[in-house]
């Protein structure tokens, strides 16, 4: 298990490499600023080769912002990384030839087959026509699209659009794999099925990947998570080591009258209760065991009560305060508040 601290910027300390093995991705002190908006605050962490390695985040956290530095679509504001070796301010162009990038939004052409959106991609890439052939075969037969090479994209679903940009973000065999918010907008059962396919790939190909999310499900599938949250990394270790980091069931109440609730809870429990995504919730050990003293002791009206184990949802509440439902529906609130802002000094 991997420990993880305080750094003096408030942030997680890296945790120290296993096996003496060299990180593929290296940051320290990663900074991003837009005018008096701090994107991201001064992150550290390390990749090593193999993991695969997620940020979990709400919209607006610093996600995509630290996605872009470490590709070379966006400048620092202060810090250093490298990624595979390379300066992504010095060196941006050996970055960008061992790196494969899948955006959240498409970038195919969707006039074109999808043999040929992977054809400009090699000659982008410099890939010699002697492997090219072989190699597509490779990568359209791994993401299940061989028999579809030859029809137009735009007749493709969005969950083999997304199969296809993987395909070509692995074309030129790079180092780390980039995604960002891979299954983003797709259904339940595609969105499994991505994940099908991005399990098979790490076992075929020698690949370090990289992927940004804000579904807990999808994250569980990391070797390790930096949970991300107004541009900082809270925490950071496995899946497995942050959950039992939590300790307590969640707790979630609806009541009569939810703010008497609260109050009860904290006066007669000594617990600390708020209101997320719509209940009064809290966290305490041995949940199960604890229910049938809230009906005799509450002295409020409960109208259904769950109880579940830790989660990576409650150690996203444990460590920023909120779910990341919650911090969505703020972030959402935040930019409206910005747009309006913005239209009323035109």
């Amino acid at each position: 298990m991997t420990s993880v601290g305080v750094n003096a910027r408030g942030g997680a300390e890296v945790p120290a490499p296993s096996g003496g093995q060299q990180p593929v991705v290296a940051v320290r002190g990663l900074a991003k600023h837009y005018g008096q908006v701090e994107a991201v605050k001064g992150v550290d962490f390390e990749v090593l080769p193999g993991e695969t390695f997620g940020f979990l985040g709400p919209n607006g956290a610093g996600k995509s912002t630290t996605i872009n530095m470490l590709c070379t679509l966006a400048m620092p504001t202060a810090g250093t990384a490298t990624v595979a070796g390379y300066d992504v301010i010095g060196q941006r162009h050996q970055v960008r030839r061992n790196i494969g990038l899948v955006f959240q939004d498409t970038t195919l052409d969707d006039y074109l087959t999808a043999e040929r959106n992977l054809q400009f991609h090699a000659e982008l890439y410099g890939i010699p026509r002697a492997v090219l052939a072989d190699r597509m075969r490779k990568v359209l037969d791994m993401v299940g699209l061989w028999e579809r090479r030859g029809s137009v994209v735009r007749t493709f679903s969005g969950g083999m659009k997304r199969r296809l940009e993987i395909a070509r973000g692995l074309l030129h065999s790079p180092r780390v794999l980039f995604l960002d918010e891979p299954t983003v907008g797709l259904d339940p059962q595609t969105r499994s099925s991505i994940w099908d396919y991005i399990n098979e790939l790490k076992r075929q190909e020698d690949i370090t990947i990289f992927l940004t999310t804000h579904y807990m499900d999808e994250a569980e599938n990391c070797d390790r998570i930096a949970i991300i949250d107004h541009g900082r990394i809270v925490v950071l270790d496995t899946p497995d080591a942050l959950k039992a980091s939590v300790g307590k069931d969640r707790v979630q109440l609806h009541t009569a009258d939810d703010q008497a609730a609260i109050q009860a809870l904290k006066d007669h429990f000594g617990l600390d209760a708020a209101i997320h995504e719509g209940a009064v919730t809290f966290a305490v050990a041995s949940g199960e065991q604890f229910v049938p003293r809230l009906f005799a002791e509450l002295g409020v009206p409960i109208r259904s009560v769950s109880v579940a184990r830790p989660s990576l949802d409650d150690v996203f509440m444990s460590y920023t305060g909120t779910t990341i439902r919650d911090a969505e529906a703020s972030a959402a609130d935040r930019n409206r508040a910005i747009v309006q802002a913005f239209r009323g000094r035109r």
